[in-house]
């Protein structure tokens, strides 16, 4: 019986991101998130956490051959669309190793968030990340409030909850 190359990817990522994780421990609620300037997925520019830096920013490590990566991006989409813009933040960090993949999946998905594009895994290193996808609900000061692993269908609401708490009850 030979193993299907999607389960053997994400096994094998799964494995990476436990050996990263290893010599970094994961950030948690209460920690500062670090700063970061990546290219941009579409290729315009950088995405700069600090540039966000006054609203509340919701982080998103994703991946085109993450399943649960590619259920929460809609539900992503519909909180970024939920909140006022000028007090609420969706940033992602894509950590295909291929570019066009993600490009692929997001022509065919749109969303009106920037992804920044991580094919080295610098920024999962630095987070400590250790599941995907894994998402960071950030603070207007840059500090780490809510840490979310993986991603089912419903947690939408829980986030919706957390960004909420975070905004003032808007």
């Amino acid at each position: 019986m030979t193993a299907h190359p999607t389960r053997v990817r994400a096994t094998l990522v799964t494995l990476a991101l436990a050996l990263v994780a290893g010599g970094a421990s994961a950030l948690e609620a209460g920690d500062r998130a670090p700063a970061f300037a990546m290219p941009a997925l579409d290729g315009k520019g950088m995405v700069e956490l600090s540039a966000y830096r006054g609203k509340v920013v919701y982080l998103d490590f994703w991946a085109s051959w993450c399943a649960p990566c590619l259920t929460a991006i809609p539900e992503v989409e519909k909180l970024r669309a939920e909140f006022p813009a000028d007090a609420f933040q969706v940033v992602a960090v894509n950590l295909d190793q291929q570019t066009t993949k993600a490009q692929r999946f997001l022509s065919k998905t749109p969303i009106g968030y920037p992804s920044a594009s991580d094919p080295k895994g610098r920024l999962p290193e630095q987070f400590g990340l250790d599941t995907m996808p894994t998402s960071y609900l950030i603070d207007r000061e840059g500090v780490i409030r809510y840490v979310h692993r993986g991603f089912k269908r419903g947690d939408g609401d829980k986030l919706r909850h957390e960004i909420r708490a975070l905004l003032g009850g808007n």
